[in-house]
């Protein structure tokens, strides 16, 4: 049984990592249009600037990323989410746990790196079928071909990396026309694809992933780290103080 909350206007689904994934394997044996995203701060922050994106999100599973959701709830309804259902980890234990064999696209990174997430996935579940991937760097003359190719592999799972909020707009428009099923997974095939160390286990366990990422690519995530986390104290803080009016 899964909760809900609102962060920021988003709802935001919460449960065990077990709990969700058998929530989604439900919905899909139901035949029902499942699109998941992963709502950590920076995404939250571009929720609050963006009603139409909000409007989108009503349609999705959206599940709590990182620690900074887990603050927004402790502050805005006094507990904790239960695990943190982080895109990098929660993509990798779907594919573990679910008891479907499923057909996969990958859609994102560079061609390079989703060849290689395509190969390793292969080679870890060989119960799932690769049935096609491409890179994310799309022109818009090429968007018709790569939805044919999508729609002939007849995939029953879309993984998209394509950052926020393209991939959660791609989702948005291609669910359920090209598959019943697609995740927005940010840097997992980074991750997965061994292109991008994660961080050291302590640290992840410390909720401190994202210093670790900070110091690797510091030009590309200053301004996401630095910046967009006051920003999202601060919308945090000012959220809290309307809250309070209203009790």
């Amino acid at each position: 049984m899964l909760t809900s909350v609102d962060i920021f206007g988003v709802r935001v689904q919460s449960g065990t990592t077990s709990a969700v994934i058998a929530h989604i394997d439900t919905r899909l044996r139901d035949g029902d249009a499942t699109r998941v995203a992963f709502l950590n701060a920076h995404l939250a922050n571009v929720c609050a600037r963006s009603a139409a994106l909000r409007a989108r999100l009503d349609d999705f599973l959206v599940l709590n990323d990182g620690v900074g959701l887990d603050i927004a709830r402790r502050v805005l309804h006094g507990a904790a989410f239960d695990d943190n259902l982080n895109g990098t980890d929660f993509v990798t234990a779907f594919l573990d746990a679910s008891t479907f064999d499923h057909r996969i696209f990958l859609l994102g990174a560079r061609a390079d790196v989703v060849a290689r997430t395509a190969e390793r996935l292969a080679r870890r579940w060989p119960r799932h079928v690769v049935a096609g991937f491409h890179h994310g760097f799309l022109r818009e003359a090429e968007e018709p071909a790569l939805e044919q190719a999508i729609a002939a592999a007849r995939p029953t799972l879309v993984l998209v990396a394509m950052g926020n909020p393209r991939q959660e707009q791609w989702i948005a428009r291609h669910v359920p026309g090209l598959a019943p099923c697609a995740m927005a997974v940010g840097a997992w095939f980074d991750f997965f694809s061994g292109t991008m160390p994660r961080a050291p286990r302590w640290l992840r366990r410390a909720r401190l992933e994202w210093l670790y990422r900070l110091w690797r690519e510091p030009r590309r995530l200053a301004r996401r780290y630095l910046i967009g986390n006051a920003v999202f104290l601060s919308r945090l803080a000012m959220a809290r103080v309307r809250q309070g009016h209203h009790i």
